[in-house]
């Protein structure tokens, strides 16, 4: 019998927990740069990435050359027990990489949960401080610690009780939903009078631009105060940069487009191009101060993670895809924006490079988010051969994360599809 997604779908529900969630009813057979094919033989334009982790796209030559030939030496050590040169490479390519004119050490784990985690762990060891501020609509992962720092409830953290303590909320600048750049540093301010004193914070982790909470910019005014009030208090500035990074937004870290440095940046998702590598960045009087033992991990920095990020990185330079992301953010954006000059349900299109969102709404009012008008584009661009991901914290924000790789053609046929399902839904 062949295989179908229907029958796929129904040996899943019985073998996977119903916590595992899943986009698309669809099972995917094999990629190749912008598009997915399903077992059914059916083609997809992909326009999720892997959720941000296919900057270079599916199974580029250069990655699955590099990864051919790392086979072919060896697969695992465990580089706290036998190292191997391609886990110092990449920490010394990330380093040169990474915002900041300061001497940088680099820590390479699995995913980018470790990685949040691990900056928290170097951020308390660092400062002899404990607490900790993460911003409304972040998302930093799904251990316990990263969930804590997650500003979203429904669904990662429902049901599982109280996460850790020692995190504090501040809100996150958005001029769309009426949070200035004066309405967020006094929420810090607040947390400083109301909760714990500032010498009782050892860092504040920021996304520079927010994945999961929907694709918001932070303005650049504000992570200059931020980065000021962290140094009148001796706190540790983090950037999550698990989602930006890589080039999503133009630059390989959005932080270059900040105007400060962070004391500690994450990084995972497409520096290697599908890869599970993932790693914290920053400060070497920051990073050296747990002692040896105190950080690692059985998978750390794979030799197979690490040469496909090497690729990765060669990438990006012989193909002038930070200028290529560029290109693809403005004919996307430029698509989108003609689609909501039509429709009133779109509230905004907003990008920082090729990472692009569209907000929308009920009757054109920013503050009725509609969530069941986003969840039908995201079906009916399925049913039409196209990818797309939602995100945002009440589930009314499309987000385009589409290899930059991507042709002119392909995209063009991605906009298509989007124009068609808003003229027939909206």
């Amino acid at each position: 019998m062949s295989k179908t997604n229907e029958s796929l779908m129904q040996r899943r529900t019985a073998a996977v927990p119903r916590g595992v969630g899943q986009i698309h009813p669809i099972f995917a057979e094999s990629a190749k740069n912008a598009t997915v094919t399903d077992v059914e033989g059916r083609e997809f334009i992909d326009f999720a990435g892997g959720i941000a982790v296919l900057n270079t796209g599916h199974l580029h030559p250069k990655v699955v050359a590099a990864v051919q030939e790392q086979l072919t030496k060896l697969t695992h050590t465990c580089f706290q027990v036998l190292a191997y040169e391609p886990y110092v490479e990449l920490c010394e390519k990330v380093n040169a990489r990474v915002p900041g004119d300061f001497a940088k050490k680099t820590l390479l784990v699995t995913t980018g949960s470790e990685a949040v985690e691990n900056s928290i762990k170097i951020a308390r060891a660092a400062t002899g401080r404990a607490g900790v501020i993460a911003f409304t609509g972040g998302y930093h992962g799904r251990t316990m610690m990263t969930l804590g720092l997650t500003g979203k409830v429904v669904p990662y953290s429902a049901g599982m009780g109280l996460m850790p303590g020692g995190i504090f909320r501040a809100q996150y600048p958005c001029e769309l939903h009426g949070v200035s750049s004066d309405d967020a540093i006094a929420s810090i301010e607040r947390i400083f009078k109301n909760d714990a004193e500032p010498r009782d914070i050892a860092a504040i982790i920021i996304e520079p631009v927010q994945g999961e909470g929907g694709f918001y910019v932070a303005p650049k005014d504000f992570m200059l105060r931020l980065r000021a009030l962290c140094d009148q208090h001796g706190i540790l500035l983090i950037a999550d940069e698990v989602q930006t990074g890589a080039g999503r937004t133009g630059t390989f870290f959005a932080m270059e487009q900040m105007g400060v440095a962070a004391d500690l940046t994450t990084f995972a998702k497409s520096i290697a191009g599908g890869f599970p590598v993932a790693g914290v960045c920053g400060k070497a009087e920051y990073m050296d101060a747990i002692a040896p033992g105190g950080l690692g991990g059985t998978y750390a920095g794979s030799p197979i993670a690490c040469a496909a990020a090497l690729a990765v990185m060669e990438v990006f330079e012989e193909e002038k895809l930070l200028d290529r992301c560029k290109a693809v953010g403005e004919r996307l954006v430029t698509g989108l924006k003609a689609i909501q000059a039509k429709h009133n349900s779109i509230g905004e299109v907003r990008a920082l490079g090729a990472m692009i969102a569209m907000e929308l709404c009920e009757g054109g009012d920013v503050h009725k988010p509609n969530a069941a008008l986003t969840g039908q584009i995201v079906a009916k661009a399925r049913e039409k051969g196209l990818i797309l991901l939602s995100c945002g914290t009440y589930g009314n924000v499309l987000r385009v994360l589409v290899p930059l790789t991507a042709e002119d053609a392909l995209l063009d046929r991605g906009l298509a599809i989007i124009a068609e399902c808003f003229d027939e839904l909206a």
